[in-house]
């Protein structure tokens, strides 16, 4: 994001690194938190990340864009360059009190800047179905906006195996296969790519 700043030419591959599993990977480090102070004066500065992915994505199926939890300019960035976003909330009361505004702005944002951004739906992630807070904070997310946005029907459960992925660098299915945080996301990608094939369908009846 730097180098589109300053116009500067990025070669081919430049900051990824390439995993055994056969993904792509852009890791950030604290250096990015600087880039938020940069974009305040940047002309076009919604629209950094998106000038940088339009000359890459169509190299890859997906790009998979996770933001901190915030609602600060890369937050921004990121949803100006997406096509549509599945929104995480953990299952606990602040995270949850938080959605309004994140929804809020997000439709600030398609009014104003990306029009196309669809919400794939409401990720409940972390989820202790032992307690009966996160029982509760599932069902009100469900009744409060199930009958608006699609809440999906897996929920991601909090694991310890889960936690472990970052210090072994690998994903959950080569950690933990056949545990039920490897199984949620399984299902959650099933889900996600039923709302893209019923995306397109829709999109080739309009263009008939």
């Amino acid at each position: 994001m730097g180098k589109v700043l300053n116009e500067e030419p990025i070669a081919l591959g430049e900051g990824l690194l390439h995993h055994d599993e056969g993904v792509d990977l852009m890791p950030a480090n604290i250096e990015l938190s600087g880039m938020e102070v940069s974009l305040v004066n940047a002309m076009s500065r919604e629209k950094i990340l998106k000038q940088y992915l339009d000359g890459v994505k169509r190299q890859y199926d997906y790009v998979l864009l996770d933001c901190m939890p915030s609602l600060g300019m890369l937050t921004v960035d990121v949803l100006a360059a997406a096509d549509s976003d599945p929104i995480p909330v953990q299952a606990q009361y602040l995270p949850a009190k938080g959605l309004e505004q994140l929804l809020q702005t997000i439709n600030n944002l398609r009014r104003q800047i990306n029009p196309k951004l669809k919400i794939d739906g409401i990720l409940l992630t972390m989820v202790d179905s032992c307690t009966n807070c996160a029982k509760e904070i599932s069902a009100l997310l469900r009744d409060t906006y199930g009958s608006k946005l699609k809440v999906f029907d897996v929920e991601i459960p909090h694991s310890v195996r889960a936690a472990e992925i970052s210090t072994e660098g690998k994903s959950i299915f080569a950690h933990d296969p056949k545990g039920k945080v490897a199984e949620a996301y399984r299902e959650l990608t099933k889900e996600v790519l039923k709302i893209e094939k019923q995306r397109q369908k829709h999109k080739s009846e309009q263009l008939r």
